[in-house]
This record gives C-alpha cells, structure tokens and sequence, in this order.
C-alpha cells in the first residue's frame, strides 16, 4: 500500500483530504505544518507528498527544498490562486505538481495516481520508453507517434525527451530552458516558445493541443495518454 503524506494547517482540509486518499487504498500520514511534515517524512518515507504552501513554522516551498536534498520524493503544492508566485517557485525547486484551491477529489486522486506511476516507471532501466501514444528509443533518437515514424530536430528530441521522463508533471518553462541549453537559456524564453511550436506540429495532430499542454506564466504539461487521462478542458490552450 502506497503511503502519503498530507500537509496543511487547516485541520478541516487534512481530514478530507485523509478519507478521501484512504478510500481510495492509500495509506495516510498527517501533519500541520512543514516541520512536522519533514519529521515525518525521514521517519516514514511516504510514496508522496501532498502539501499546502502558506504554512507556520515552514512552508511548503522550504519543505519542498528540504525533502529535495534527501530524496526525489513526488510532491504535489497545494495553492489558492493569488499565489502564482509562490507556486512557481515551488515547481522550481522541485514539486513535481500543483493544484489550486478549490478542487476537486477525482482531479487530485488522478494527479496522485499519475505521479506514482511516473516514479514507477522512473525505477527501470531506461533504454526505451513507452508512454500513451509514444515509443521513444533513447539510442536511435528515434519517436513513434501513435505508431507512426516522426522526424525531430536535436532539440527537439530533448525537448520530448525532457517532457516523457516527467509525463504529467508541470515543467516551468525555467526548469524547461535550463534542460535544453543549460543556463545559458535563462533569459530566452522566446527559444522555447519556438521550440514548443515545432514540436507540437510534429506530434499533435490538427489545432488541438492534447499531448502538450499550457500552464499559463509557468510551463508546461505533457499528456502522453490524453484519452485516458483526466484533463479540465480549460486546459486544452492554444497559447
């Protein structure tokens, strides 16, 4: 049984949060504040951790750091939406997703779910991957989409390859430009924003977005398996 560690001030939201992961066959740890959570987390080692930012005695984003110097930990932040700033700079030093409050249980389960499948799959020997609609082999530099041969320049293919090793995962466009050029591409967002775009033309199919996804100001999302993941509509941009 996968265990979980659930971190928030507010007492109400840890107890939904509590039921809800545990009907759903997880095991729960609790904590009300990130110096807690941290304890916790060396004696415990959870699967994941699901934490709020704006806490007393340390906040998520310290937490973040801290759990980030012993372990790849999933972390999933917690956020209402006036802190966009706070929330980018948590995925920046290394959560792994966000979402913001209010929302919804099934939205969190899957988020959950898929951030324990991706650290799964990042335990085997990487040679190949396969992923939803994709089979990259890392040797070749070869990319089948849905089966089909597709042709990708260098960045490209690391740009794709960057994206299939964190599948679900928000990638700020930070983290994204320094993987591709190093920190040489810290103030070029507009080499990424050309990049997105000709990826996308090569994989997607039509005008819809499916496989990459727009975080608005943060990054961006990849979907290997749009047609069994779950996905608010909203999500589906053309920027």
């Amino acid at each position: 049984m996968k265990r979980i560690l659930v971190v928030d001030d507010e007492p109400q939201i840890t107890r939904m949060l509590r039921a809800s992961l545990q009907s759903g066959g997880y095991d729960v740890l609790v904590a009300g504040n990130g110096a807690e959570a941290y304890n916790r987390f060396l004696a415990d080692r959870p699967d994941l951790i699901i934490t709020d930012l704006a806490m007393p005695e340390m906040t998520g984003i310290d937490l973040t750091r801290a759990v980030r110097q012993q372990a790849q930990t999933p972390i999933i932040v917690l956020s209402v939406r006036d802190t966009d700033v706070m929330k980018v700079t948590a995925l920046d030093e290394g959560a792994d997703d966000y979402l913001t409050k209010p929302f919804s249980m099934s939205e969190l389960l899957a988020r959950v779910r898929a951030q324990l499948r991706r650290t799964t799959e990042q335990n085997a020997v990487e040679t190949q991957i396969e992923l939803g609609d994709f089979t990259i082999d890392i040797g070749a530099h070869s990319v089948l989409v849905r089966g089909q041969s597709v042709h990708l320049t260098p960045k490209e293919f690391d740009l794709l390859l960057l994206f299939a090793r964190s599948p679900h995962r928000v990638l700020t466009h930070k983290v994204l430009l320094r993987g591709i050029w190093g920190t040489a591409g810290d103030n070029q967002p507009e080499y990424l924003r050309v990049l997105v775009a000709g990826l996308r033309k090569k994989i997607e199919s039509g005008d819809a977005h499916r496989y990459i996804l727009s975080e608005p100001w943060i990054g961006y999302r990849f979907v290997p398996d749009p047609a069994s993941a779950i996905i608010d509509p909203t999500e589906l941009t053309t920027s």
